[in-house]
């Protein structure tokens, strides 16, 4: 057990919740940002533990926005940076994406650097798809790995899709990361961790109401019918605890300093979901479309994306795929949520 202080930003996101159970469970005490009072309430209340408190920091991009929250903490040595803009709905890219995503990196450090000397690990949340575009992850013999980036430029990120936008944000704001180090020689050790797809259940129920985008990916397969066409969507993924713990691990681990983390464990594709689905929950046995249980093995001989050394580092005994799949369901159908899809 620990009696040291962790502050996470975007405490009330989807990996952030399992983050910061996890770090309570290990006996940390928790310093959450949120951007409202009314979210911080929601938040410590589901928490629930007299180790977890949270501070307000509403605009991250803004210059020294955290300026005022750490030199109220003093006591955090240990920092984890999980905010990150997703915003589908929006068209300026670059304004509501790119820059806050960017900025915000860029602020968090600056502000550890010049008013919290004490912090001695940084771990910041990144993607796989600051490693490889989304075609590749989809590509089952691409070959990538810890120290590969995506081609994506920064002004296909501008001028494309919310994805494409979502994407490059992951990528500047990590390479923006790196550069600050490298630049600045800060006191803190850098981390990043670069999840795949994730998938698995919420850590609070307010996350359940409002489902975040994977979610959402994974959900939709309960609106098939039996003669809908499956997505023929493919790429990796990982249970959502299996990054928290991964996060949680580098922050303990003096090998990880200076290190991309990747986090990924299985390869699907979408009609698994159905599959699944299928032979799991009943009442949806006739009601979505037929597919073929995949072999043990469907992907026994494509390459693996090149995680091998964050394998080694934080040796992870990664949850199955098919658990992560039922457990994510479950968890939406017993709240009673799917009726608003």
């Amino acid at each position: 057990m620990t009696s040291e202080t962790v502050f996470v930003t975007g405490a009330t996101g989807y990996i952030a919740g399992h983050i910061i159970l996890q770090l309570l469970n290990k006996g940390y005490k928790v310093v959450g940002q949120v951007r409202s009072v009314s979210k911080g309430e929601i938040l410590a209340k589901e928490v629930n533990n007299a180790n977890f408190s949270y501070e307000v920091v509403e605009v991250l991009e803004k210059e020294g926005a955290f300026d005022e929250v750490l030199l109220k903490h003093p006591e955090v040595t240990l920092f984890m940076h999980t905010a990150s803009p997703v915003q589908f709905s929006q068209v300026d890219h670059e304004k509501n994406t790119l820059i806050p995503a960017i900025n915000g990196t860029k602020n968090v450090l600056a502000s550890i650097h010049k008013v919290a000397p004490q912090i001695k690990r940084v771990i910041v949340t990144s993607s796989v798809v600051a490693a490889a575009t989304f075609a590749e992850l989809a590509d089952p013999n691409f070959i990538g790995g810890e120290d590969s980036w995506s081609s994506i430029t920064y002004e296909q990120a501008k001028t494309n899709d919310a994805s494409t936008a979502y994407a490059g944000s992951k990528k500047f704001a990590e390479q923006a990361a790196w550069e600050f180090v490298k630049q600045q020689k800060p006191t803190f050790k850098l981390t990043t961790v670069l999840p795949s797809y994730v998938f698995g259940p919420q850590a609070f129920e307010f996350g359940v109401k409002d489902l975040n985008h994977s979610s959402e990916f994974l959900v939709g397969a309960l609106k098939l019918t039996k003669d809908s066409k499956i997505p023929a969507a493919e790429s990796i993924c990982v249970d959502v605890r299996d990054v928290a713990n991964a996060h949680v691990k580098a922050l303990e681990s003096n090998e990880a300093a200076g290190k991309r983390i990747v986090v990924s464990n299985s390869r699907f594709v979408y009609g698994q979901f159905v599959d699944i689905i299928r032979r799991n929950f009943p009442n949806y046995t006739k009601q979505l479309p037929f597919v073929e249980t995949l072999p043990s093995d469907y992907f026994a001989n494509y390459n693996r994306f090149g995680d091998s050394e964050s394998r080694r580092i934080l040796d992870i005994e990664y949850i199955d795929f098919e658990k992560t799949i039922i457990d994510h369901i479950t968890q939406v159908l017993a709240f009673q949520f799917i009726q608003v899809y």
